[in-house]
């Protein structure tokens, strides 16, 4: 019944957020708010819902190990399968905002992180702890972050505007208001409910399976969560326009460790106990050769040599779970 559960979660997770997001871009464009502004808050945040809200019920459950594997283990299956995958179907070329802006500042919040939440290498720490603080620091480099996005992408506003609409097409925009209400309310009670439920049977599958709380959120909690950014990964490359998928992969991991960890530490604070060193450094490993892969073999492309030794890392990684 579980694997059941596990399934119908994540299916509600993945619909609910995509009403969410489609219902809320249209209420946003009838109150008048620019598509720019809009692309860049509600549609970023719609394609993390599912992280967001499994890591906040988790955290508000006491379930620190679920909330940081969820972000860890999304970041890495992000990095080394998406990105993997992608790159393993049509070699890409790595755009230069990318590798000044983006691909760096995913360095810097992995390192972030490692830092953040390794307490016990402090003399005279002994537990870790992300504590509401740490949260809030992230929180601010986040927004510090998206303004700083908004500034660089003015340099080149007709550019901007013009991604902006692309992102901000919704399926409901001319709906009236009281259907887009119901819509985005409905979604919204959807995702949190299907959240929860995927949340709970993945515990449970944790505990008859013998495994940690920390492997179960790396592996199963996480992969799922990101399957519509595998998903749009894979349709992007089969239609010729493989960059989405590194956009979207660099987008999400920012969000993931500044955002949604920012959150969840903020609700209240996450005792880690389960995730060990390991699991921060192939994190932060990803984000080292998204970096390096801009200087070897075709120099700025991401080639189907690279896409296939991210791959061979992350059964590697994986393997390594599932005998720990």
């Amino acid at each position: 019944m579980d694997y059941l559960l596990l399934v119908i979660g994540l299916g509600m997770l993945l619909f609910s957020a995509n009403m969410l997001v489609d219902s809320s871009v249209a209420i946003a464009q009838r109150a008048k708010i620019s598509n720019f502004i809009i692309g860049l808050t509600i549609v970023g945040i719609g394609t993390s819902a599912p992280e967001l809200f499994v890591s906040i019920s988790s955290a508000l459950e006491g379930h620190g190990d679920i909330a940081m594997g969820n972000v860890l283990g999304s970041n890495i299956a992000n990095i080394f399968l998406i990105l993997g995958v992608t790159a393993a179907i049509m070699p890409f070329a790595i755009e230069r905002d990318q590798q000044r802006r983006d691909i760096p500042f995913g360095v810097a919040a992995a390192v972030m992180l490692l830092l953040l939440a390794n307490d016990s290498f402090i003399p005279g720490i002994s537990s870790n702890t992300v504590s509401r603080l740490d949260g809030i620091l992230l929180l601010v480099l986040f927004f510090s972050y998206m303004v700083y996005v908004i500034v660089s992408k003015g340099k080149n506003p007709q550019e901007a505007i013009a991604e902006a609409d692309e992102q901000s097409k919704s399926r409901f925009t001319g709906k009236h208001p009281v259907l887009l209400w119901i819509i985005a309310i409905g979604s919204l009670a959807c995702l949190i409910f299907g959240g929860n439920l995927f949340l709970d049977s993945a515990k449970n599958l944790a505990r008859s399976w013998g495994m940690s709380e920390a492997v179960i959120s790396i592996t199963i909690v996480a992969v799922g969560t990101s399957l519509p950014e595998l998903i749009t990964a894979i349709v992007a490359a089969t239609k010729n326009n493989p960059q989405l998928a590194l956009g979207n992969v660099l987008g999400s991991n920012v969000f993931n460790v500044l955002m949604i960890l920012g959150v969840s530490a903020t609700v209240k604070p996450l005792e880690i106990v389960s995730i060990n060193i390991v699991d921060y450094l192939v994190a932060l490993m990803g984000a080292v050769l998204t970096y390096l892969v801009i200087f070897t073999f075709g120099k700025n492309r991401f080639d189907r040599i690279e896409g296939i030794a991210f791959l061979l890392i992350y059964v590697g990684y994986t393997a390594y779970l599932l005998m720990r």
